[in-house]
């Protein structure tokens, strides 16, 4: 599987590229899987619920709801997982990960910048891991990196990034 990570500052769009590579990949017959690192408490089953009590109240280590269509596993464990180590775990059939967040796990990425919300991107030029970005998608017209950048603007840039992804991502076996 290849594996790459989407960064960028709060509310730029990182989840909207996310869901735009999805359709991108599977469009192009890829299996994705995507991996989203959060700060707070994911909140994936209803107080009350069966499911619910085994996890929150018998404090099972782990407990696997099953529907007819979807499956949702809680574990208890540590924020202190490396995204390829997740991604061995549990998306093995996948051909494409897409990582929202992980900043510092080194994995190749994709930044989003937007002019509104920061006024410099992460990446920078003198940075010793700036050969990890793969590309800079944005809305800055003057913005230029050693990197190749992107523009929302640009003509089928959402293939191109595929491309650069599938060529440069992390493979993770």
């Amino acid at each position: 599987m290849r594996c790459v990570s989407i960064i960028g500052q709060k509310d730029t769009g990182k989840t909207t590229l996310l869901l735009a590579l999805v359709g991108e990949f599977r469009r192009q017959g890829h299996r994705v899987s995507t991996i989203k690192h959060a700060a707070h408490p994911a909140v994936t089953d209803q107080q009350g619920t069966d499911s619910y009590r085994h996890f929150h109240e018998a404090m099972s280590d782990q407990t696997l709801l099953v529907t007819p269509t979807v499956r949702v596993l809680s574990e208890r464990a540590p924020d202190d997982q490396d995204p390829r180590e997740l991604a061995r775990r549990f998306l093995t059939d996948a051909d494409v990960v897409l990582v929202e967040g992980y900043k510092q796990a080194g994995l190749p990425r994709v930044e989003v910048f937007r002019r509104a919300v920061a006024t410099v991107p992460f990446y920078q030029d003198t940075d010793p891991f700036a050969s990890q970005w793969i590309a800079i998608i944005t809305d800055d017209t003057s913005l230029r990196a050693a990197c190749p950048v992107l523009r929302f603007e640009d003509t089928m840039w959402l293939h191109l990034l595929a491309s650069m992804i599938l060529e440069k991502a992390e493979v993770v076996e």
